[in-house]
Order: C-alpha cells, then sequence, then structure tokens
C-alpha cells in the first residue's frame, strides 16, 4: 500500500465515511471501496494482516488514566477522548488526534461520539475527574440555587434622609418664614462590611466613575440551569428536603413577584 492507503486505512477504522475518505485524498468513491477490499479494512482497530497499517501516534505517556489503558479502542480513539476532555469540542479533538483538517473533522467527530468505545472511555474519565474534584451534579445545582435566592440587600444598605440645605459657603440655609434651617431629602447607599456577608455570590464589586457598583450573580440564570436539570418533583408538605426545594420555592416566588405590568 502505498502512504495514502495506509492513511486512509487509518481514518476508516476510527469511522471515516467513503465520501470523507474519498475527498480527503481525491480519489473516486469506487477507489476507497476497492482500497478497503483489497486491504482488508475494517471498522475499529486496524487489521493485523501483514501490510496493514500500523498507528506510529500513541497515547500521552505520563499519567494514562487506567480506563485508556484497559480499553480496546484505537491509539488514535484514545488520543481523541483525553483531547475531548480538555475542551468538550469534538472537531478540534479529532483534528489534534487525527491531524485532519477542519471539515474532515466536523464531518467525522460526532460519529466518533457515537462509537461504543470512545463513549465509554469518555464517560468513565468524566467519573474520574469529578470523583477527584469530590464534587456531584447535585453540589452544583445546590449552588445555582444558592445564587438564585441571593439579595442584594445583603449587600448594602440604601434609603434616603434629610439634610439641612446649605450655601455655596456652607453654611445652613435659614428659611425665613419659620427661622429653621431649611431641609432636604437625599438618597444614600452604604456597603455591609465583608465579614457580614457571603461574598461568594458576589459577581463583581468594582469602583466605576459614579461610585461603587455591586453585582450579584444573575439569579435567572441560575433559575434557567436548574429548571433544565432538576426532574419534575411532587413536593410532600411533611417531608424534609434539605432545604433545596424550598429555597427553589423562595427564589420563584422572588423572580416571578417582579413588576410585569400584570396584576
Amino acid at each position: 500500500m502505498n502512504d495514502n492507503q495506509k492513511k486512509a486505512a487509518v481514518d476508516y477504522a476510527a469511522g471515516m465515511r467513503y465520501k470523507d475518505i474519498a475527498e480527503k485524498y481525491d480519489v473516486s468513491l469506487n477507489t476507497v471501496k476497492s482500497w478497503r477490499k483489497r486491504n482488508g479494512w475494517s471498522r475499529g482497530a486496524p487489521s493485523s494482516k501483514k501490510g496493514a497499517p500500523k498507528t506510529s501516534e500513541r497515547v500521552h505517556p505520563k499519567n494514562v488514566p487506567k480506563v485508556i489503558e484497559d480499553s480496546d479502542a484505537t491509539e488514535k480513539q484514545k488520543l481523541f477522548a483525553q483531547y475531548y476532555l480538555e475542551r468538550f469540542n469534538g472537531t478540534w479533538a479529532y483534528m489534534k488526534a487525527y491531524k485532519v483538517n477542519a471539515d474532515t473533522a466536523r464531518a467525522s467527530a460526532p460519529r466518533l461520539l457515537a462509537n461504543v468505545s470512545v463513549r465509554t472511555m469518555i464517560d468513565e474519565l468524566k467519573a474520574e475527574q469529578a470523583a477527584e474534584l469530590h464534587m456531584t451534579k447535585m453540589d452544583v445545582l445546590n449552588e445555582a440555587a444558592r445564587q438564585m435566592t441571593a439579595n442584594i440587600g445583603d449587600y448594602i444598605d440604601f434609603g434616603s434622609k434629610e439634610v439641612p440645605v446649605t450655601d455655596k459657603q456652607g453654611r445652613k440655609v435659614i428659611d425665613s418664614a419659620t427661622g429653621k434651617p431649611r431641609m432636604k431629602r437625599v438618597s444614600r447607599v452604604t456597603l455591609r462590611d465583608k465579614s457580614e456577608v457571603d461574598t461568594s455570590l458576589l459577581k463583581s464589586v468594582r469602583v466605576g466613575k459614579d461610585g461603587v457598583i455591586v453585582e450579584i450573580n444573575d439569579p435567572q440564570k441560575a433559575m434557567d440551569m436548574l429548571l433544565k436539570n432538576l426532574p419534575d418533583i411532587v413536593i410532600d408538605s411533611g417531608s424534609d428536603d434539605d432545604g433545596f426545594l424550598t429555597a427553589i420555592d423562595k427564589a420563584s416566588d422572588k423572580v416571578w413577584s417582579d413588576d410585569d405590568g400584570t396584576d
């Protein structure tokens, strides 16, 4: 086999379609099919027959997860799985593992992600990563529930008060009718000390041209994430729910009670 046939055999084993292989190596569809028949190509691991292509690129030698070592996937499929977990971008992972252009990778990555061996590797690696982080999906949802119930009033104190009117020299202006200082109402905003609040729920605190700006994470985004991930739950009024469902109820009341123009 020439070099193109050897490379095409690797692509075929990885799941690439005849049409994509033909376009990649600028040959006809029938030519690719004849290569496959003549050289005994098969899906999955390359054939062990004499003259069959051998993969020269191996999975990263350092700290290779046991899941990767035990898998019966091809070396490039193993590379793809590890690259995929770096960015969760199938096209990029396929380009890195198979050294092909973006168009070919974009067409081939979805099929490789559907491959049973590759899918199993990725799922098991995700589980290992979650275990190392000591975090579950429910931990993330609980954090979202906390953000959903965050209240800007926990971080700032605001209101208004009356203060004396003064002239340019800073002297109090006296009301001629009453003989008392003339008063006016002004707004006030003060920040609570950081030792008194949960700063983990803050998005940012910065000084702008008009003063200090305090932002909390968007509670609506947190609610949207919860609604997409939580199953339908029938709440038993007599059950204990560790505060999670209570937090969701509280946030729902807060969001939907905002003035939306209806009575």
